[in-house]
């Protein structure tokens, strides 16, 4: 294989590497940075020890997730010190987000994200509850399809234990999923939700909220947002209406968020927020709110 044909067969994997790295970190940025790490370090080898590796692609897979690896046990450390309540970086459907978004498409990682169940809002917060080997085993296997004895490798374990690491991530994602909801019938409550909300009905919002529901807020010390969770029907649903009061006009539009109905708010042309859900019994059982504006860059208003 040529030099060149050789670049060009690990530049076509820049999708799945993406893809791997933001299910692994939850984060957009840390993704691309872990990525273009991996191909630093695969454009540094000699020529003649880049023919020697058979799968360039597996060669990067096996690099970005002891990149990603290692970032997940520091991150715990970071999040110690993060302001209020950490939550993944959601990501747009881009066809949604009209013609201003073509000029990002080579280098935005957002574009590369396949939106399937594995990046649900819901989905990755259960991933960020496990330990980083947890994590790791469970997506490069379940997700992946990669052996335990390449896993092993990745996490210093055995294939056995790796086995068991994976097993216990299913086992934990089993428990806190709800009931699942067909997408155009989950479409149809986030817009009641949406609508109960701009009119500061509190009554239509009680009834569509889970008894049980949690609001989870994160601003990151750099936008106002509470620091921590509001739970229960009645609470949260005077929380929003009091958002509602205070807000000069809510802007709330459709958008698809992590594959799923959410809404994203908007101020002008600036994005305020971005809201994911998780339902449960035709109710919704979860709302996640961004509003780190870092975590907000592929949302730009057209």
């Amino acid at each position: 294989m040529t030099q060149r044909k050789s670049g060009d067969v690990v530049l076509s994997e820049h999708k799945t590497l993406t893809n791997l790295a933001y299910r692994l970190l939850g984060s957009l940025t840390e993704a691309e940075d872990a990525v273009q790490e991996a191909y630093a370090r695969w454009f540094s080898l000699d020529p003649a020890k880049q023919q020697e590796i058979r799968s360039p692609g597996g060669w990067l897979t096996t690099v970005v997730s002891r990149i990603c690896f290692d970032q997940l046990s520091s991150a715990r450390v970071r999040r110690e010190r993060y302001v209020g309540e950490w939550i993944p970086e959601p990501v747009p459907r881009r066809s949604e987000q009209g013609e201003w978004s073509l000029a990002s498409a080579a280098t935005d990682p957002a574009d590369h994200i396949t939106l399937d169940e594995s990046v649900e809002m819901a989905f990755l917060v259960v991933l960020d509850a496990m330990t980083p080997a947890e994590r790791v085993a469970f997506l490069l296997h379940d997700v992946f399809g990669f052996p335990f004895s390449d896993i092993a490798t990745i996490v210093g374990r055995t294939p056995g234990a790796c086995r068991q690491l994976a097993s216990s991530a299913r086992s934990r994602l089993r428990s806190a999923r709800r009931t699942d909801v067909p997408y155009q019938r989950r479409a149809s409550i986030v817009r009641d939700f949406r609508r109960a909300w701009q009119a500061q009905d509190l009554d239509a919002l009680v009834r569509l909220l889970d008894p049980s529901v949690v609001a989870t807020a994160d601003g990151g010390g750099l936008a106002q947002a509470s620091l921590v969770p509001i739970e229960g029907s009645e609470q949260v649903a005077a929380f929003l209406v009091m958002l509602a009061s205070m807000a000069h006009r809510l802007d709330l539009r459709e958008r698809t968020v992590n594959g799923q109905p959410g809404l994203v708010a908007f101020d002008g042309h600036t994005v305020l927020a971005v809201y994911a859900f998780e339902l449960h019994l035709d109710r919704i059982y979860r709302i996640w709110a961004i509003r780190n504006p870092e975590k907000l860059g592929p949302w730009r208003a057209p």
